[in-house]
């Protein structure tokens, strides 16, 4: 779809209407994204709205992503990380009528896949998110700012759940009397990683947060791993954050809008595949209280999304879209069905881990 964008936002990066094609691309549910493609020269670049509602500190994005920026850089200058293009004036974004705009560079020859279709492409998405932890190993996460505070934090979302629970209407507890006993019955995964949480070998890394497919760049032609991209949630996190969310996104052929749940199930080759991928770079880099907690991601990740799902549903569906009335109590249920997956084929699951290890 071509379409036109607000003058000055184009000035800000240095172009004009008349010189540039614009279409909107991406899958994305939170920032609009358009393609540029200036008429005078061959190379593309894409521009992005940050949506402020979701991320509230945009500046806090634009910090992270410089200070990692510098780093790399500095230490491993031979890595392709997706950096902002500067404004005329210097800035990491530009400000235009309270909306905030940031540009990257297009990355020629490569494709993003919306779904997997082979176990090959989740080892060279597992592989490029491992790297970059690897490669930020030893950067201080500590001076990032979180750009979503509390994304991945299983307490808040787990007193969000009990909050929700006590100011529904009976109704809604009886449509969700299922998923509600599962939310209460699996606390036990929030209990389980408060144990871990202070260990010293439990360290906060630089973590991107939202590891689904879309998010790697793949070579056009040979599907290999060339980097890591929409790094807006790049931010101080536990290694479960990116594992986790891998898990949850990867091992089943369906989302989480799937309502046939006889559907949802583990494909054992697309785990091995995403596990051998990650551990290639990050095996030598993970503690053994990381080792010990790599399948316990899953649970983690899984888990807290049925809960922010089912949260959703009981508050009214005031956070996540819905095409129907039921669609979040739904999300819920297919979420704790993959839950009851990982947990049906743990000892499996586990042993891939350990030979992997």
């Amino acid at each position: 779809m071509e379409l036109n964008l607000d003058a000055e936002v184009l000035q800000a990066f240095g172009y004009a209407k008349e010189n540039i094609k614009i279409t909107q691309i991406g899958s994305g549910l939170i920032n609009r994204t358009y393609l540029l493609s200036p008429l005078s020269a061959d190379k593309k670049y894409i521009l992005q709205n940050i949506n402020t509602s979701v991320f509230k500190n945009p500046a806090s994005i634009a910090n992270n992503l410089k200070a990692i920026s510098d780093y790399l850089a500095q230490h491993h200058p031979e890595y392709l990380f997706i950096k902002p293009v500067p404004t005329v004036n210097g800035e990491q974004m530009a400000e235009v009528n309270s909306e905030y705009w940031r540009m990257l560079p297009f990355v020629p020859d490569t494709v993003s896949l919306d779904v997997l279709s082979e176990p090959r492409q989740a080892f060279e998405a597992a592989k490029q998110f491992g790297k970059l932890s690897r490669l930020l190993n030893n950067f201080n996460a500590a001076i990032l700012e979180p750009t979503i505070p509390g994304f991945h934090d299983l307490g808040l979302r787990f007193e969000q759940f009990t909050l929700a629970l006590n100011a529904t209407s009976e109704a809604q507890k009886e449509k969700a009397k299922v998923q509600i006993d599962d939310a209460l019955e699996h606390k036990y995964i929030l209990e389980y990683f408060k144990s871990y949480s202070h260990r010293p070998d439990f360290p906060d890394r630089v973590m991107h947060h939202d590891t689904k497919i879309s998010n790697v760049l793949l070579n056009a032609d040979t599907f290999e791993g060339v980097c890591v991209i929409d790094l807006d949630t790049i931010m101080p996190g536990k290694f479960i954050s990116d594992l986790g969310d891998m898990m949850r996104t990867y091992l089943c052929a369906f989302s989480e809008n799937e309502t046939d749940l006889a559907k949802v199930k583990i494909r054992l080759p697309y785990f091995e595949a995403m596990i051998k991928g990650y551990l290639s770079e990050m095996k030598n880099i993970l503690t053994e209280t990381e080792k010990e907690l790599i399948l316990f991601s899953g649970k983690y990740i899984i888990y807290m999304q049925a809960l922010r799902f089912l949260t959703d549903f009981l508050n009214g569906d005031i956070y996540y879209p819905i095409a129907y009335p039921t669609q979040n109590l739904d999300r819920a249920k297919n979420q704790f069905k993959l839950l009851s997956e990982l947990y049906g084929n743990e000892k499996e699951l586990q042993g891939i881990i350990d030979e992997c290890l």
